[in-house]
């Protein structure tokens, strides 16, 4: 179906923009297969607002005989008004905003027709790929290969073609492994630790069920794995009685009879509807204009979203832990090993490794651990927090990880080489984008789609020199030691820049950040006397 049959007026004219930050603007509002475009018409004035629609969660509408008012509610949280002359006229465009903001088709988003200016198809897409990885890690290869088992993504749908597993494990055996594990996600290597050889691997539950099944070939992997050094830990983000549970639904756990070299670790991590839910809860909170604070900050509390960070920086701390303090290596896995798994295998490595914390260094982490590792990204952020619609897969796991970053990056100012607009930027484009990198929920729909062929690469849009410089840390030193987040209360805070971006106060503490940075690069540039 062609976009033009969902648009049943195009332009309006005298429409009326208010929006945050700005005083209200009269103008013409245009609706396209993949835009809202207002254009303020008023004298000395050519200001545009565009929309990305796939930015839209909600619409609300409210009319009269003569005009009508559409609430647009966007997944960046900003909350726009258009007042609409002509009841017919708004009926119409918010009829057309509701249907083609929420099309499904992901060969019809907006990536696949994006064409800027100063970037070509051709150019190669991402920052490295498991192969590139594995080259540049020599350390591995003695103890570890490459292995290409699911290349055509029959034994994991949701990991990549090559994955690094230990090299005493030939793909057969992994091939039984990964009917084991849930998902297929047989345990794979994720981070290699330089000074002192231990490793971080994630991978699915297994799937033990009630008859407590046995996998000989998954307790030699992880026998292999730990070798001489004779014990390991497994991290699993599920309650002990959660997992327990998920035994008797035909999932499960590492029985200490089978794995008797594991110690397991329960953390429970919140995810799925419960996540989801803390963040709407947020939001409401954020927009109460009440003026009790006990009210408020008693919203703010039953959202429960800074003990979820609190959690994941807890937990992730003790991975760290795991292999930097106490030496041993770490398998960490919940349920599917797609979600928590992943945002505590990202914090604990850049905890850790310095390698992590420069700008292309984190990029390059994100792309590792989130986009080629399978998180269902089309799945997790196709909703916000204003939606009206049923809940069904999203979660902000993502959102969650950057706000435990932006937290790292408040604690450790010096340490990280990137800037807090990088994570807004990121948190941003994960809901809605011009780029193909979050669009599908794993490597096996992307190459299905042909995404890598047919869009273009955010990170790689990120490392040009015209981008990059305002996503720099003017203040970054690296630091080759291990930077240790307090998750104390008192230490952690309610990240205003992307919860509050909307508002009067941070936009003022934006214009100082900025002014600041601006002296810290001229100052930089002064000769050294």
């Amino acid at each position: 179906m062609e976009f033009s049959e969902h648009i049943k007026t195009a332009n309006v004219e005298d429409v009326v923009l208010q929006q945050p930050l700005h005083p209200p603007s009269k103008g013409t509002l245009c609706i396209t297969g993949h835009h809202l475009l207002f254009s303020d018409r008023e004298e000395k004035s050519c200001r545009q607002v565009l929309l990305l629609l796939r930015n839209i969660d909600a619409v609300e509408k409210r009319t009269t005989e003569s005009s009508g008012t559409i609430i647009i509610k966007c997944k960046d949280l900003r909350v726009l008004q258009l007042d609409i002359p002509g009841m017919e006229q708004c009926l119409n465009i918010a009829q057309s905003i509701e249907t083609l903001s929420s099309l499904n088709c992901v060969a019809e988003m907006y990536p696949f027709f994006y064409r800027p200016s100063n970037a070509s198809l051709q150019d190669h897409w991402g920052l490295s790929t498991p192969e590139r990885h594995y080259t540049e890690m020599e350390e591995l290869h003695e103890r570890w290969r490459l292995s290409t088992v699911n290349q055509d993504y029959s034994v994991c749908p949701s990991y990549p073609p090559a994955v690094i597993v230990p090299k005493a494990i030939n793909d057969d055996a992994l091939k039984k492994v990964a009917k084991f594990r849930q998902g297929g996600r047989f345990p794979v290597l994720c981070y290699y630790h330089r000074k002192n050889g231990m490793v971080i691997l994630r991978s699915g539950q297994p799937l033990t069920g009630a008859n407590r099944k046995r996998c000989m070939e998954d307790e030699l992997l992880l026998q292999t794995v730990i070798g001489d050094s004779g014990k390991g830990y497994i991290i699993d983000t599920r309650s002990a009685q959660q997992a327990q549970q998920a035994r008797m639904m035909g999932g499960g756990f590492e029985s200490k009879s089978f794995y008797s070299n594991w110690k397991r670790l329960h953390r429970h991590m919140e995810r799925g509807k419960t996540l989801q839910e803390s963040l709407i809860k947020l939001v409401d909170a954020y927009g109460d204009k009440s003026p009790n604070m006990d009210r408020w900050l008693s919203k703010l509390e039953n959202s429960k979203w800074m003990s979820h960070v609190q959690t994941a920086l807890s937990t992730a701390g003790l991975l760290a832990e795991c292999v930097e303090r106490d030496g041993h290596s770490v398998l960490v896995h919940g349920s599917e090993g797609t979600d928590a798994t992943l945002l505590i295998s990202t914090l604990a490595q850049l905890i850790m490794d310095p390698s992590c914390r420069s700008l292309e260094g984190f990029l390059r982490l994100l792309e590792r651990e989130f986009v080629q590792a399978g998180h269902p990204f089309q799945q997790r952020c196709s909703h916000s927090a204003f939606s009206h619609a049923r809940l069904q897969q999203e979660c902000p796991m993502f959102l969650l990880l950057l706000d435990c970053v932006w937290q790292l990056w408040c604690q450790f100012p010096l340490a990280l080489g990137f800037s807090e607009a990088l994570l807004l930027r990121l948190a941003t484009e994960a809901y809605a984008s011009n780029y193909g990198t979050f669009l599908c929920n794993s490597e096996m729909e992307r190459c299905a789609l042909q995404v890598k062929d047919k869009t273009h690469c955010l990170f790689r849009a990120l490392l040009n020199p015209r981008e990059s410089e305002q996503y720099t840390n003017p203040l970054y030193e690296p630091n080759e030691l291990a930077i240790w987040p307090s998750v104390h209360p008192q230490s952690l805070q309610l990240w205003r820049g992307y919860f509050l971006r909307w508002t009067q106060q941070t936009r003022h503490l934006e214009l100082v950040q900025e002014e600041i940075r601006n002296m810290v690069i001229e100052w930089e540039k002064l000769p050294l006397s």
